[in-house]
């Protein structure tokens, strides 16, 4: 009965280091296979680190929403009723 609860007891745990090991590797291999030629470094430009290179091109990223000034709670973030 002991040697049971000690094996039911180490189950849940043996499950979740298998699957962080499976994400892991799951990672590894997402980025290993990606495509991208150059990784892309970080530069110090003045008082700002400025990432350069890599297979992202700024242009093809989404802009930012405008909101209005006016309307946004500093605080919440949320806008004024």
């Amino acid at each position: 009965m002991a040697l049971a609860r000690r094996v039911a007891a180490v189950v849940p745990l043996v499950g979740a280091v298998t699957t962080a090991a499976a994400l892991t590797g799951a990672a590894f291999l997402t980025v290993a296979h990606a495509g991208c030629d150059e990784a892309g470094r970080f530069v110090r430009t003045g008082q700002s680190i400025e990432f350069v290179g890599g297979c992202v091109n700024g242009a093809d990223l989404p802009a930012a929403p405008a909101a209005e000034v006016e309307d946004v709670d500093r605080f919440g973030g949320s806008k004024k009723p």
